[in-house]
């Protein structure tokens, strides 16, 4: 086999200890970690997000969470209700209206995680997305991510 076609080793290969399932597992838990240290770090709410680095940051998530073996119905009632308020805010032009449903949305997934373990990541992100959502464009940052999140998952093969 000449040089130039000759398949790259996954860098674990050196090491017989580790296999790329740790690796993969070790890097994707740290994707949580990471979106939750950028969320906190907002300053000025959710729509000071970069939408690249959302994108990224979901094109990462949405894989994890198919590989903890999520399913969109095991958060359907948080999706609904995100997806309810899509639709207020849209009618009644004025984030203070939803405001409260807006923060309520953190127990429905709080209940979620607690029945299924998968959704527990999910959670983890959420909650600290909705705790900087302060206006409308914080809520549609959050649309725009959750969206994005889910997307990816599906693209994976997530149901």
């Amino acid at each position: 086999m000449s040089e130039a076609i000759k398949p790259k080793l996954p860098s674990s290969a050196g090491n017989p200890k580790q296999s790329s399932h740790q690796t993969n597992v070790g890097k994707t838990q740290n994707i949580v970690e990471e979106i939750v240290k950028t969320i906190d770090g907002l300053k000025d709410g959710l729509q000071k997000y970069p939408i690249r680095e959302l994108v990224n940051h979901a094109a990462a998530f949405g894989p994890y969470l198919k590989q903890q073996r999520l399913e969109t119905n095991q958060v359907r009632k948080f999706l609904d209700a995100v997806n309810r308020l899509k639709a207020d805010l849209a009618e009644k032009g004025d984030f203070s209206e939803i405001e409260t449903e807006v923060v309520l949305l953190k127990p429905k997934l709080a209940y979620a995680a607690a029945r299924q373990k998968a959704a527990k990541p999910l959670g983890e992100v959420m909650s600290a997305a909705i705790d900087k959502i302060h206006s409308k464009e914080d809520f549609e940052r959050l649309v725009q991510l959750i969206e994005s999140i889910i997307a990816y998952h599906k693209a994976e093969g997530g149901k």
